[in-house]
């Protein structure tokens, strides 16, 4: 669906190795056969300072063939240790690093300190008004492929790379313990699902705790949500857009607000809770309009909510946004889904992030505010601020900036390729 609309606004295995209950990769002691790697001199030099993939092209040397998940030793070009990372044969990113630096100990105990120090790292983020966060944010937590998310006392695991298959009987116990969870739910990215189904990690299996089968409810800032961990998009809501949904509540008191690509509702719950005057999800999914009724059924005890009309428009976001001038809205938020899967597809989406900002204006009153945000990875921030700068300029209006925002201190990003969120406020005048 995400393709078919994006084209109108001009966007054109190896079976897993036994686990070792504990690894050296020290190669004075070698505790087993060790598959080493030398990669090109560029790579090198990115390993080193601290990017955490090595792509295909850039093995020069390969001792042996290897199978996803096992641990494959960097050395640079003077036969020292360079790093230590996972093995995915499969993919263009051939080594996703687990250690850089001087030789280490891949052991329980190595596992047991990285899950420590994601949670650490998070100590303080959040009380018991917000049950629902990320606790492992995949490369940028030293989890490359990987990231845990928190419902409430649920966990959800998720693996984007069939590297992790192999470790998960060593990791998710620790997991439950570390991250104290009574429920956990693992999840594979579609590419990776049959092979997960082959082995006792089946997709969307419960691997810790009591069978489910509706949504989980969990708190996000003191508002109830729900999230369908089994089968929602992600691991089944979308917390990364939680500081940019309280900024919408902070100006909403008043307006009329058009939640455009709605998903489940959070920007217009948030927004009802400040006071909004009137609320419309737009979103092509019945299911997701459903799901947002549902999110304000919750909250209904906070009179705000209760007394913020609603509406719900089931149609092609694009489409509706395209097709005429209303000038009927004091706050639209564009939060439209990813527009560029690959680098190919950037340019193409920049283009539509510009006239999807236009189409947003032309639903804005004199005064209105515009809130664009983008998850597209392959188009950097810069590139996205200005093309709904230039977009809000084309309408002939001034565009005065009032925010702008990317990663939450419990989404951090520690290398270029995971910048993918970002967030800009705007609002809107006629020009004198």
């Amino acid at each position: 669906m995400v393709r078919k609309v994006a084209r109108r606004f001009g966007l054109t295995v190896h079976p897993p190795p036994p686990h070792p209950e504990r690894v050296s990769i020290d190669p004075q002691r070698p505790a087993s056969p060790r598959l080493k790697l030398r990669v090109s001199p560029v790579a090198e030099t990115c390993v080193r300072q601290g990017h955490p993939w090595v792509y295909s092209d850039s093995v020069r040397d390969q001792s042996r063939p290897g199978a996803a998940g096992e641990l494959a030793v960097l050395y640079d070009r003077k036969d020292r240790f360079l790093a230590v990372g996972l093995l995915d044969p499969d993919s263009p990113i051939r080594v996703r690093i687990l250690h850089a630096g001087k030789p280490t100990t891949i052991d329980e105990a190595f596992w047991q300190q990285r899950l420590v120090a994601a949670r650490d790292r998070r100590s303080g983020l959040f009380d018991n008004d917000s049950t629902g966060h990320r606790w492992i944010h995949g490369e940028s937590d030293g989890w490359p492929g990987l990231v845990l998310d928190r419902y409430d006392s649920t966990g959800v695991l998720k693996i984007y790379t069939a590297s992790w298959l192999p470790h998960l009987a060593a990791i998710v116990p620790r997991m439950i313990e570390v991250f104290a969870l009574e429920r956990l739910v693992l999840r594979t990215s579609r590419n990776i699902e049959s092979l997960a189904a082959k082995g006792p990690w089946a997709n969307q299996a419960i691997v810790h705790g009591s069978p489910i089968s509706d949504p989980i409810v969990f708190r996000e800032s003191g508002l109830a949500f729900e999230a369908d961990v089994l089968r929602g998009q992600k691991t089944g809501f979308f917390l990364d857009q939680r500081e940019n949904r309280r900024w919408v509540e902070s100006v909403a008191r008043g307006r009329r607000v058009l939640n455009a690509f709605s998903f489940s509702g959070g920007f217009s719950l948030y927004a009802a809770r400040g006071g909004a005057k009137a609320v419309t999800d737009l979103d092509l999914s019945a299911h997701a309009l459903a799901s947002a009724r549902r999110n304000f059924a919750l909250n209904t005890s906070i009179p705000t909510v209760r007394e913020t009309a609603r509406e719900g428009i089931q149609a092609d976001a694009f489409e509706w946004l395209g097709e005429k001038r209303r000038d009927a809205y004091d706050l639209v938020i564009l939060d439209p889904p990813s527009l560029a899967k690959r680098e190919s597809e950037r340019a193409g989406a920049v283009q539509a992030y510009q006239r999807l900002a236009v189409a947003g204006c032309h639903q804005l009153a004199e005064g209105g505010i515009l809130v664009a945000a983008s998850c597209s990875a392959h188009v950097s921030a810069s590139e996205f601020f200005e093309a709904v700068l230039r977009g809000a300029r084309s309408c002939g209006l001034e565009a005065v900036e009032l925010r702008r925002a990317q990663h939450p201190a419990d989404h951090p990003a520690s290398f270029p390729e995971a910048e993918y969120l970002k967030c800009v406020a705007l609002q809107l005048r006629i020009k004198r």
